[in-house]
């Protein structure tokens, strides 16, 4: 059985929905900023063909049953600020990955751990999911802190897992269980 058809999910500020193309625009300016996509496993992008391409690579994975791209969205304004990728969905595991992505300008204003925290929740008691997975470069200091804070428990190092922009990188892997969740604000270590 595919990955649930999921529906959009709301918190304080945000919107959290399925991706349409009319959101490439938006997303342009996310992904086509080199420091948003530092730490992503794709190119920034140059124009919204890119992100056309992009979109087929989800559209596939959506039809696929394997996952499903969501964008964050600011409520009040209707502007895609960010996006959140369920994916690697295993049915018999009952698991999934995360991926997130938030345009710079947004940076430093807790958007993606409303978002995520939101979004987590969605997936435990929603969609039936028991885990949760995510892998972060270890020199991505922001988004390691965002999971250590959201409870994810960091559970190893994988050496040279990924080669992207002809350079092999280590990689965090981070995981929670539902039954974990939800879990009393943590603080992430100095």
């Amino acid at each position: 059985m595919p990955l649930p058809a999921s529906e959009p999910v709301a918190s304080a500020r945000l919107t959290i929905r399925p991706i349409n193309e009319n959101d490439l625009e938006d997303l342009l300016a996310v992904n086509g900023d080199p420091a948003v996509t530092r730490f992503l496993p794709y190119d920034t992008w140059q124009s919204v063909e890119d992100g056309k391409t992009w979109l087929a690579r989800m559209t596939a994975l959506a039809q696929a049953g394997t996952g499903q791209q969501f964008v964050i969205e600011l409520t009040q304004s209707r502007t895609v600020v960010g996006s959140v990728l369920l994916f690697r969905y295993d049915e018999s595991s009952k698991r999934a990955e995360l991926g997130y992505v938030l345009g710079r300008k947004y940076w430093q204003h807790g958007l993606m751990r409303e978002a995520l925290a939101r979004f987590v929740t969605h997936c435990f008691a929603s969609l039936g999911l028991r885990r949760l997975e995510a892998e972060v470069d270890p020199v991505n200091q922001a988004s390691n802190t965002l999971l250590i804070r959201l409870g994810f428990t960091r559970e190893g190092t994988l050496r040279e897992r990924w080669i992207t922009r002809d350079a092999a990188y280590d990689t965090h892997i981070y995981g929670i269980l539902s039954k974990e969740w939800p879990v009393p604000e943590r603080q992430a270590p100095a």
